[in-house]
């Protein structure tokens, strides 16, 4: 049997429990209780928030894989650690899609999720869980394109959709994504560092 694979991007990881929605009622515009970007509580959170998205991407695969027959193993492939499906992919293409693309989507979902439903907005462990699903999917879309254990490759190679089909899809998405984030107050300072006097851009020269 042909045992088709695919990399995880991080080593061991800690598994923490998605956090429910909070009352539909709830207004969004109140803002959440957020430790300051500077303090060491605000990055614990954000990591563990990104690293429970990874997980989550993970988790996805091994349940498609029993889910369509398949009997997942862990192992390794140069090194990295890789998911296997137990699945032959010659004979079982379409399983072997489901399988590849089953990290990447539920990831999207999870984001469209805070996105779209009605929540206290804002945490650090939320915005690590943002990161963790767009920052996933921009690496399959870029130097993790191709690759031997390639999401988007083993989609590509079972004709289930093509690099350019699948970078329209995932790349529409995280894109708007990244343009609501960007235009919601409670995401301020998504995409750049805060500082005491402003966004810590570009570089410093001591002395002058």
């Amino acid at each position: 049997m042909i045992r088709r694979r695919r990399a995880t991007l991080s080593a061991v990881v800690l598994l923490a429990a998605l956090p429910l929605s909070r009352a539909a009622a709830q207004a969004d515009s109140v803002a959440p209780v957020v430790p300051s970007a500077r303090s060491s509580a605000y990055w614990e959170h954000l990591s563990l928030g990104f690293a429970t998205s990874i997980m989550l991407h993970e988790m996805a695969h091994v349940a498609t894989a029993y889910a369509v027959g398949g009997h997942p193993s862990f192992g390794f492939d140069t090194f990295r650690p890789t998911i296997y499906s137990g699945l032959d992919a010659s004979i079982s293409p379409h399983r072997q899609f489901l399988f590849s693309a089953a990290g990447l989507t539920i990831q999207t979902l999870i984001d469209e999720g805070i996105l779209d439903i009605p929540h206290t907005r804002g945490g650090a462990f939320e915005r690590g869980l943002l990161a963790g699903g767009i920052g996933t999917t921009l690496f399959y879309l870029t130097i993790g394109r191709t690759g031997s254990v390639s999401d988007i490759q083993f989609m590509a190679r079972v004709h289930g959709m093509t690099k350019t089909q699948s970078t329209l899809l995932f790349g529409s998405i995280i894109t708007l994504q990244s343009f609501r984030i960007a235009r919601d107050s409670h995401y301020a300072n998504f995409f750049a560092a805060p500082g005491a006097n402003g966004l810590n851009l570009g570089f410093r020269i001591s002395g002058l």
